[in-house]
Parts: structure tokens; C-alpha cells; sequence
């Protein structure tokens, strides 16, 4: 199944959502990174302050090569999110991705995209 990606941008939120589908080869994955680059240029807030929801209930299981490619797209400092919500599937994908976004603000949804976007929305809780 061929790459797709699709980015909504909601400024006013400091909110980028993503639904991806396929299986990406490395170079596919960095066309997916430059095109995430430019849906941060529609964000207003701070550098690292906005909220990602990422949807791939729809993604194949990936090579080696492309889950490591995905790792460093989520490890880039310059685009790191405040939090992260991921819409997966029990599948193997759902523990390729765990394992590309190890040590990432990360909290993973079983097929319910607006129980992610309530999470990142909510006010974060403080001791």
C-alpha cells in the first residue's frame, strides 16, 4: 500500500494532527518529515509548544530501516511536541511505534481519535 500522510494545523489549539497510512520506505519517511516541517511553520506558539495527535490505525507494518528513520523523525529537538497522542490498533505496528517514540510524552488511544485530542487538550496536572 502506498505512503499517504495528511496534516491539520489548528494555530489557535498549538495543535498539528496527522493521519498516516501505508508502508514507507526511509526516503518516504523523509518526505513525511519535510512536509511536517512545513505544517509547523503554520504554528504560532513557542518553539517545542505544541500538541501532536497522530492517527495510523490505518499503517502497515514497517521495515527496520523505515521504523528507525521514523525514530529520529520523532527525536528531532527542533520538533519536539509538548505531548503526544497516538490513535493505533492492536497490532504489531502499535509496538513499532512504541519503540520509535521511547522516551517521548507519548499516550497511546485504541481507535479513538477524540479521547486522544481530549488528552492533549486537557489542562496538564500539577502535585
Amino acid at each position: 500500500m502506498t505512503p499517504t500522510y495528511s496534516f491539520e494545523v489548528d494555530p489557535a489549539l498549538s495543535l498539528v494532527a496527522c493521519h498516516m497510512a501505508g508502508f514507507y520506505e526511509p526516503a518516504d519517511v523523509a518526505e513525511f518529515a519535510a512536509a511536517r516541517d512545513l505544517a509547523h511553520q503554520q504554528l504560532r506558539c513557542g518553539p517545542n509548544q505544541h500538541l501532536t495527535l497522530i492517527d495510523i490505525r490505518e499503517m502497515k507494518i514497517q521495515s527496520q530501516e523505515s521504523v528507525a528513520a521514523f525514530e529520529k523523525v520523532l527525536h528531532s529537538p527542533a520538533h519536539y511536541s509538548r505531548r503526544i497522542a497516538i490513535v493505533v490498533t492492536k497490532s504489531l505496528s502499535k509496538m513499532q511505534v512504541q519503540r520509535a517514540a521511547r522516551d517521548r510524552p507519548v499516550q497511546y488511544f485504541e481507535d479513538d481519535v477524540s479521547a486522544a485530542r481530549l488528552w492533549l487538550l486537557e489542562p496538564p496536572s500539577h502535585p
